[in-house]
């Protein structure tokens, strides 16, 4: 399967006021100062895709200072086949518009899946650091091509939601029937059981793909790991809620289960937070982002759109070179690559003579 964006227009997302641009079905540079609005483009795309900002929990937020609205719209060829896909929102409504070739989806999980995509960004720092992000990360990678497990999640959500909605009551003086409980109690165990069983897989499956990015980027000379924390490794999940049943009272929430699950890095046999620098650091991210490129590919048959943003700061040359010989492979389809510097992509891609497009951003 082959699939490419051919152009986009934006009005009014985030710093965009408005741009209309066309694309090449291999190399997309934009190049530009900070703050011109490079990283703003390469996420409206990602918004086609995923049906929301990689960087911003509200729709809202992405409407730019001032105006009412917002508008991304794109035209992919997808196996020879027009896609056009829309997504818009007015400020003063509740929920913004999604559409594919002119129809509206009823649900944006319908979406999801259709234009898988990839994206490497500076702030992915945040997964060094912070579980939660950890989690989502992991989550969006098995969402973009088992639409069972995107659903599995919502379920999840909503049965702990209820759970806690009763511990809350029981914290407050108010009496809950048992039966209650156990109504919630089973379709959390159940939903996530389903969960652990897809995380694990993919962990299993995605550490050699991973290993082999980050030993060809870094030449081999450290070793990384990836290691999946889960009290479900240890117990069922229906003894997993007995063990926590006095916490979670006294907590007045549901203190273990699936969304409390982690993913350890490491360099080594030490947390990449503690003793990686920042050239290990971004090198074991990209490499984790080009592992998800290469296990989406081989679930669904289809290159994912590669969205590269800034990927070369903090990297020795050494590791610039081989990231640079790596993207211009076959090995990869569409790729969108912003950078500071307004000489290093253009050469590069001279020496390589590689079919491209080039935007220079300016203020």
């Amino acid at each position: 399967m082959s699939m490419f964006l051919k152009d986009i227009s934006i009005v009014n997302f985030k710093s965009v006021e408005e741009k209309d641009l066309q694309f090449c079905s291999n190399i997309n540079c934009i190049i530009g100062d900070n703050g011109v609005g490079k990283t703003n483009i390469l996420d409206a795309i990602y918004h086609l895709s995923m049906c929301k900002s990689y960087f911003t929990q509200q729709d809202r937020q992405c409407i730019r200072n001032d105006e009412d609205f917002y508008v991304v719209q794109g035209e992919y060829d997808i196996d020879g086949k027009q896609e056009k896909i829309y997504c818009g929102l007015h400020r003063d409504e509740r929920h913004k518009s999604f559409r594919r070739n002119g129809a509206e989806y009823q649900r944006l999980s319908d979406h999801i899946g259709l234009i898988p995509i990839v994206f490497s960004s500076p702030t992915d720092t945040i997964l060094i650091f912070d579980s939660d992000a950890r989690r989502k990360f992991v989550d969006s990678i098995i969402s973009q091509f088992d639409s069972i497990y995107l659903k599995s999640l919502a379920m999840y959500k909503r049965a702990l939601e209820h759970r806690n909605t009763l511990l809350h009551k029981l914290h407050d003086g108010f009496s809950v029937n048992d039966a209650e409980f156990e109504i919630w109690d089973m379709q959390l165990a159940d939903y996530g059981t389903k969960i652990y069983e897809k995380r694990k897989q993919f962990i299993d499956e995605i550490i050699p793909i991973f290993q082999k990015y980050y030993a060809q980027i870094s030449g081999g000379r450290e070793e990384v790991k990836l290691i999946y924390d889960s009290e479900l490794n240890e117990m069922t999940f229906d003894q997993l809620l007995a063990s926590h049943r006095d916490r979670d009272r006294a907590a007045s929430h549901t203190t273990g289960g699936s969304h409390r699950d982690d993913f350890t890095f490491l360099l080594g046999d030490s947390s990449i937070r503690q003793c990686g620098s920042q050239g290990q650091q971004k090198t074991y991210l990209i490499s984790l982002k080009f592992a998800q490129f290469d296990y989406i590919q081989r679930k669904v048959g289809q290159k994912p759109i590669l969205l590269l943003d800034d990927i070369f700061d903090k990297l020795d040359p050494k590791r610039v070179k081989v990231i640079s010989q790596m993207v211009s492979s076959d090995e990869f389809g569409q790729i969108f690559i912003t950078d500071t510097s307004y000489d290093r992509m253009p050469n590069m891609l001279a020496d390589l003579d590689i079919e491209h497009t080039l935007y220079r951003i300016e203020p």
